[in-house]
């Protein structure tokens, strides 16, 4: 059984397929060719909400790398357009409790 990855940051993006690399702390155990269930949200849900499934996804590749790594091209498949490198590492850090030299789980997939 597939396990469930939340999208709650970029669910939009994921819903228009223009997502094709995510960042995690953690997700370690990821190997190319495992299959995902992207989720809007899977933890810290209330009383009576439920898994609400966007889509499966097929790993391709996971790297680890530090945060800082991240390239322009790599902002763009992480689903924030043109906006800067530096927003979207203070942007990760934030949201994610982590410092800009911390390594992450770089994950590429593709839409099943």
């Amino acid at each position: 059984m597939p396990r469930n990855m939340s999208f709650s940051l970029t669910t939009r993006q994921v819903r228009k397929r223009q997502k094709t690399v995510t960042r995690r702390v953690g997700w370690w155990f990821l190997k190319p060719g495992d299959v995902v269930n992207a989720v809007e949200k899977a933890m810290g849900l209330r009383k009576g909400e439920r898994i609400r499934p966007i889509c499966r996804i097929r790993i391709v590749s996971t790297r680890k790398e530090p945060l800082s790594a991240i390239t322009d091209d790599d902002v763009v498949r992480e689903g924030f357009g043109t906006m800067p490198r530096e927003w979207f590492i203070q942007m990760f850090c934030k949201t994610h409790g982590c410092r800009s030299d911390d390594a992450v789980n770089r994950i590429e997939f593709e839409y099943l």
